[in-house]
């Protein structure tokens, strides 16, 4: 009686096995160029402009990389393919994906956001920066909020405005400060005296820095605070400061609202 043998695998499924292999090597690298370009900016290993194009590249041949591997795991559904370059490919394919979706997705952003990187939920009077001013030095965007800025605000952020409180103005102060303090920003200045509260956000992969500044004013028995952030460098912001700005609100609001 002769031992069962396998199947020879056919010339499409031996092809799809040696596709899904190198994209799987595709997805790897560039998923370790990609995570890298963040941290080496951030020691001084690489400029800027070299990390983000190191980013792009990334999700370039990622993109490559998910089409070799879709047709992999087309191939790979044939009788004669072997269950392991299925797997193959299928990996292969969730990696490349995960590369090329971010920075796609950014791009996208780029797209539809206003090109600025300056949010005031007051675009007529934003508040000013003080005691961050000495650290803003060498910044490449500086804190004058011109008038084109608040046109493009209002036209890509319209949701964006101050937060009435029904709490007296130090009281507002105290619950402001405690929603920074939750934001994890580096609290640079408080001035109870003058209702301002100033601080740097750090973000996580490139660690670019990004001020703050809080006011609080008078408005009856309330208070009324408004907040402002900008980003030290970059021209688009991809949203960012929109978002941080809306975070801190909302963050705000429940606090006073739990008081």
């Amino acid at each position: 009686m002769h031992a069962p043998t396998s199947t020879p695998a056919s010339r499409p499924a031996r092809f799809g096995r040696g596709l899904g292999r190198i994209a799987l090597a595709l997805g790897v690298l560039c998923a370790a160029a990609a995570l890298a370009a963040g941290p080496a900016y951030r020691t001084g290993v690489l400029p800027l402009g070299v990390a983000l194009q190191t980013i792009r590249w990334s999700a370039m041949v990622a993109v490559g990389g998910a089409v070799a591997a879709m047709l992999a795991v087309l191939l790979s559904l044939t009788p004669s393919a072997l269950s392991r370059a299925r797997r193959t490919a299928a990996v292969a394919l969730l990696i490349n994906v995960l590369v090329a979706a971010p920075p796609l997705y950014l791009y996208w952003q780029v797209q539809r956001l206003p090109k600025i990187h300056d949010i005031s939920t007051d675009p007529n009077d934003p508040p000013r920066f003080v005691a961050v001013l000495p650290l803003r030095q060498g910044a490449r965007n500086p804190v004058d909020y011109p008038a084109s800025t608040a046109a493009e605000q209002r036209k890509g952020y319209p949701d964006i405005g101050p937060l009435t409180l029904p709490l007296a103005p130090p009281a507002a102060f105290e619950r402001a400060l405690q929603a920074a303090r939750a934001m994890r920003w580096e609290i640079v200045a408080s001035a109870p005296e003058d209702l301002r509260i100033e601080a740097t956000a750090t973000t996580l992969l490139f660690g670019f820095k990004d001020d703050v500044v809080v006011r609080i004013t008078p408005q009856g028995a309330g208070s009324v605070v408004d907040v402002r952030s900008l980003s030290r460098v970059g021209g688009s912001d991809f949203g960012t400061n929109a978002n941080r700005v809306r975070a801190y609100l909302r963050r705000l609001a429940e606090n006073a609202s739990a008081a």
